[in-house]
């Protein structure tokens, strides 16, 4: 992989590997922080409750600011 292809991982994320997440993680944006939590889905992506971060689709992408779920970092009391 060449530079320009290598994925950029921040501290604090998931580092792009869900399934390392627990069902219940609730995940930040770290562009405009909004939160997922599956405790509510996401009515914008029609998310129903319950539905896990890892499970989410690969088309999704953060119903605020339109940030790729890569961009996602796990919150603290979550981890």
């Amino acid at each position: 992989m060449n530079p320009e292809q290598t994925p950029r991982f921040f501290e604090g994320s998931y580092l792009g590997q869900s399934a390392r997440l627990p069902k219940n993680a609730r995940l930040e944006c770290k562009i405009c922080w909004w939160i997922y939590d599956p405790a509510q889905g996401d009515p914008v992506w029609q998310i129903p409750p319950g539905v896990a971060f890892s499970d989410l689709p690969a088309h999704w992408r953060c119903p605020i600011c339109d940030g790729d779920a890569d961009q996602f970092m796990v919150l603290q009391d979550d981890a």
